[in-house]
């Protein structure tokens, strides 16, 4: 059938850019019926689901629906078109016509509005073999969610040398020893060109980075205690300072969590 493998690359959740843009359309979308339709939005869902099978679609040059079957789709936006109106009710088809009209003006302007959102941000980045870069470090991950970087400490590793092209938005780095558990191949939005070739190591390797270009961030104390008060119920929350790799961090967690996640240093700090 002509299908093709495309090795996705490291640290890259875009990858899938296609389905992830997918989504974010069919969001925007669905978000605009809510605001056409109100409440009773869900029972145009069939709608939808046939306007977005029956759109065309530039990646492909035709419609899913065309794309799966081979042959457009028979739908009552046809009916006018081969003298069956009559057989389901003028009425019928007229009003299930305007509401594919409006689901279809809906999408292109979701399509226009993601489309403007990638425009914006792209950059076109490419390197050369023997090029320097540097490579960009991962979010210091808590227990339950990302710790923000000290918006002091450095946000890039190296300049590594580039060793191989993979794909026109993929490169084969040349990591240090203790990296070489790591994959060398990453995608070229964490990446960055090093403008100066003579330039050593701008940011030391943490001995506990993980393959994912994380590092564990560490509690060290308790800082505060308070309680979230919500409609029904109360929260005990923490305030916690953590040691993330020789740099500090403050931030609020919940006690249960903290109390789940570190129950030998929660128990101490009780304790204490």
């Amino acid at each position: 059938m002509g299908t093709k493998v495309h090795l996705s690359t490291a640290y890259h959740p875009q990858t899938d850019g296609q389905s992830e843009r997918t989504i974010q359309t069919l969001e925007d979308l669905l978000r605009m019926c809510v605001l056409d339709w109100g409440g009773h939005w869900a029972d145009h869902l069939s709608l939808v689901e046939f306007a977005y099978n029956n759109n065309f679609q530039a990646s492909i040059g035709m419609a899913p629906f065309e794309a799966l079957y081979g042959r457009p789709c028979r739908t009552p936006l046809c009916w006018t078109q081969v003298g069956e109106r009559s057989m389901y009710g003028a009425t019928y088809v007229q009003e299930t016509t305007e509401k594919v009209r409006v689901v279809r003006l809906n999408m292109k302007e979701a399509q226009d509005r993601q489309k403007s959102y990638a425009d914006r941000r792209r950059r076109e980045l490419e390197f050369q073999v023997g090029d320097r870069v540097y490579l960009k470090m991962a979010m210091l991950r808590g227990p339950n969610r990302s710790i923000a970087e000290n918006k002091l400490s450095p946000r890039f590793m190296g300049p590594f040398p580039v060793v191989e092209r993979v794909g026109p938005l993929a490169y084969r780095l040349e990591l240090p020893e203790i990296m070489k558990a790591f994959h060398k191949v990453f995608h070229v939005s964490m990446l960055r060109k090093c403008l100066h070739p003579t330039e050593e190591l701008v940011a030391r390797i943490p001995e506990d980075l993980q393959p994912d270009l994380t590092v564990p961030a560490v509690p060290v104390r308790i800082l505060e205690r308070r309680e979230k008060v919500l409609r029904n119920k109360r929260i005990p929350l923490l305030r916690i300072l953590w040691d993330c790799s020789g740099s500090t961090e403050e931030t609020w967690e919940p006690e249960a969590k903290m109390k789940l996640k570190f129950r030998k240093w929660f128990d101490k700090q009780v304790e204490e």
